[in-house]
């Protein structure tokens, strides 16, 4: 199982230069059973990253560009009334007519969700119940999605024109967050010189499928976590709850995020126990996006970042 994750972030790591911790928090994320947030400037890779990381993990996906006037039946589905067929009923009655759901992308293995936050908040709340229940209900009926299911998901900054803001209901169900930012100038120049990366992408490899991530989430939630480090764990959450400077603290949910994150982090440096050091590394994607400081300055990634780690710097571990 170790190499095919090996090959499968090497994979990645050749259409997206430059940009390894990135993708090894995005992997994580997605052993961990969470949803990806990639949130960064138009052009930098988001996109091209939610694709390969999608096609190499072997599951079937649907692609979705989020808009303005995008409404939740168009990601949902929808019900259509149907006639019954009148050459199988001379009489010409519709009575057997009945509504027949047409399923929306969200019945796939993951939603590339592009540029959620040009889409209303109305149709943002449609990935509510999918993310946090893996179901859907339309029309009184609920219907259970494909096992497994992952959003990735990509925004632009919320400066931008044409953008409105994720509720925190709405990002506490993203896992992780994260960012890529500018290439360094040896990895741009590498994409200059290289293939063009839509060709690059036809060319990818199915490194997993369905069984084999399925056995490697198992995996993820057998590795161990000793009573100290869940005790570290509680010491940084409570920090959040305690901090003057954020509006408020991390909820359980994202205490259990963390913890599902460390572990998958853990398993891919192929051990089989939690470290300090792997909430560590996961500590910034999977807080920055539900710790909102109170200052004005606070809305942006960077400054979130910040905060996030000046908090990180108070918690000795015990």
């Amino acid at each position: 199982m170790s190499r095919s994750l090996d090959a499968l972030i090497a994979q990645v790591s050749e259409v997206i230069l430059g940009k390894d911790v990135a993708i090894r928090q995005s992997v994580t994320c997605l052993l961990a059973g969470g949803h990806l947030l990639i949130e960064d400037l138009p052009g930098v890779g988001k996109t091209t990253l939610a694709h390969a990381l999608a096609v190499s993990l072997g599951l079937r996906f649907s692609r979705v560009q989020f808009t303005s006037d995008l409404l939740p039946t168009d990601i949902v589905g929808v019900s259509v009334y149907e006639r019954a067929d009148e050459r199988a009923n001379p009489s010409g009655s519709t009575s057997g007519g009945r509504f027949v759901f047409h399923p929306g992308p969200i019945f796939s293995e993951i939603l590339l969700a592009d540029e959620v936050n040009r889409a209303t908040p109305k149709t943002q709340s449609a990935l509510l119940e999918a993310m946090e229940e893996r179901q859907v209900s339309i029309d009184g009926t609920t219907r259970v999605l494909p096992e497994p299911f992952f959003v990735i998901a990509t925004q632009n900054p919320f400066h931008q024109i044409g953008t409105f803001p994720l509720p925190e209901s709405q990002l506490d169900r993203f896992m992780m967050c994260i960012a890529l930012g500018y290439p360094d100038a040896r990895a741009e120049r590498a994409l200059l010189e290289g293939e063009d990366r839509r060709l690059l992408m036809k060319k990818l490899d199915r490194i997993l499928d369905p069984q084999s991530l399925s056995a490697l989430q198992a995996e993820v939630r057998g590795v161990h976590a000793s009573s100290a480090l869940l005790d570290y764990i509680q010491a940084l959450v409570g920090a959040t709850r305690h901090a003057v400077g954020f509006a408020e603290g991390l909820s359980p949910r994202g205490a259990l995020a963390l913890l599902r994150a460390a572990r998958a982090w853990a398993l891919l440096a192929q051990r089989d126990h939690v470290l300090p050091e792997d909430v560590q590394a996961v500590w910034v994607p999977v807080v920055n996006h539900r710790l909102r400081p109170l200052t004005t300055s606070g809305a942006s990634h960077v400054a979130q970042r910040e905060a996030a780690m000046q908090l990180l710097a108070t918690v000795p571990i015990s």
